[in-house]
């Protein structure tokens, strides 16, 4: 798992030849804390997807730029594109997102 950080998010996530799975998130938030096991797994578990974790506090203006007004939140980014998210920690539903967007179903499109 990668930290992210506002002077590495172009070349970890807009550039990256992987779709990328990126956690918003903070210290002080507690759903975050909770998610943070899970994403952790994923980074494991899919050797296609490159897993980012980006504290707000810190990175705002990357956060600003997409919109991130409650944490934690969780997007998937194709070709420096945004491609899908999840607010909050369901874990289905990041399963779905993920599951839905494979290489061969993102390369199809």
């Amino acid at each position: 798992m990668i930290k992210g950080t506002e002077s590495n998010w172009k070349e970890e996530v807009l550039d990256s030849d992987k779709p990328v799975l990126v956690d918003f998130w903070a210290e002080w938030c507690g759903p975050c804390k909770l998610v943070e096991p899970f994403v952790k797994e994923l980074d494991k578990v899919f050797d296609w997807l490159k897993v980012v974790k980006l504290n707000v506090d810190g990175n705002e203006e990357v956060s600003a730029k997409y919109a991130v007004r409650s944490i934690p939140t969780i997007i998937l980014f194709e070709h420096g594109e945004e491609i899908d998210r999840v607010v909050g920690f369901n874990r289905g539903a990041i399963q779905d997102m993920i599951s839905g967007n494979k290489p061969e179903v993102i390369d199809s499109k």
